[in-house]
């Protein structure tokens, strides 16, 4: 239960939520005394909980819980806007739905912005371990220490022993969809996917959920299905996720806003109502990966 009590404690955590109310039944195996600890679960102190058994089922439960929303409410209510620093940002990056116009418009493009937020003191995670495979050498080089850089191979390696224990493999990629999109092997598809850490140093490795313990660029473990991959993310720090995209993915991920780059132009025009920036641009406008990742960039902040 390690990675669900993680993924669970960073959820309640993550600084996008106002309050947290948490119900359990009251007998499961997860209780929620083990769940809390010791600690307080949030800093604010807007965070309460409750068993359906406890409270007296499920009407007495629902009456509960309107009560308590309603206290966090008011407390939600007082919080206003005020400048903070754009070192406090924490992104996720992600990409679904790739095609061939990923690895060379809108990935480098998000790598060019993840650069610039670690230059200001700001954090950018990537994900999707199965989805940088045969480009992870790509990464480690860049890790602060060959301690960092062993983490990183070491989740390769759980991945292709879990794989092989389920009669898979690594290379069962790219999907059908990043096929029709021009993506021929996960090679392809993983030197595209690593484009969007940019060059910064990679200053940590994490597990799933894993809470963050440094601040710059770092890389989460997850699978490659992306809402699960957002998922741990969120519960990791994440108050923003930036997703990239070929096909058109139309997910999104409360309570963290999701700002999705479209590859190619034909797709953005087709999606428009789904998609904040056409990275098309720098193939049929000939804008640099600088200036979109400057556009990238100040997007982070504006929707911040």
């Amino acid at each position: 239960y390690a990675t669900l009590f993680r993924t669970l404690q960073g959820y309640a955590r993550n600084p996008n939520f106002a309050g947290i109310l948490l119900v359990g039944l009251g007998c499961e195996v997860m209780q929620i005394p083990d769940l809390i600890g010791a600690a307080r679960m949030r800093a604010d102190g807007n965070f309460r909980y409750m068993t359906i058994q406890q409270t007296g089922g499920t009407r007495a439960t629902v009456a509960k819980g309107v009560e308590m929303l309603e206290e966090m409410a008011a407390k939600a209510e007082a919080a206003r806007r005020e400048p903070i620093p754009v070192s406090e940002l924490v992104i996720g990056m992600q990409c679904g739905g790739s095609d061939g116009y990923s690895g060379i418009t809108a990935n480098p493009a998000l790598g060019v912005a993840s650069d610039l937020l670690v230059s200001h003191g700001g954090t950018t995670i990537l994900s999707e371990t199965s989805e940088v495979y045969g480009a992870e050498h790509l990464l480690t080089r860049r890790a602060v220490s060959r301690e960092v850089g062993e983490k990183l191979i070491a989740r390769i390696r759980w991945w292709e022993d879990y794989t092989a224990r389920n009669k898979g493999e690594m290379n069962n990629n790219p999907s059908p969809g990043n096929k029709r999109g021009g993506l021929t092997t996960i090679l392809e598809k993983s030197l595209g996917a690593a484009a969007k850490g940019g060059s910064a140093p990679m200053s940590d490795v994490l597990l799933y959920a894993e809470p963050l313990r440094e601040k710059g660029f770092v890389f989460m473990d997850s699978p490659g299905y992306d809402p699960c991959s957002v998922t741990g993310q969120v519960a990791t720090g994440a108050n923003l996720i930036v997703f990239t995209t070929g096909r058109g993915s139309v997910s999104g991920y409360k309570p963290v806003p999701c700002i999705k780059i479209a590859t190619n132009s034909e797709m953005y025009a087709r999606m428009e109502g789904d998609m904040d920036i056409n990275a098309g641009d720098v193939i049929d406008r000939g804008v640099t990966l600088a200036a979109k990742g400057r556009e990238i960039f100040e997007t982070f902040i504006e929707v911040a």
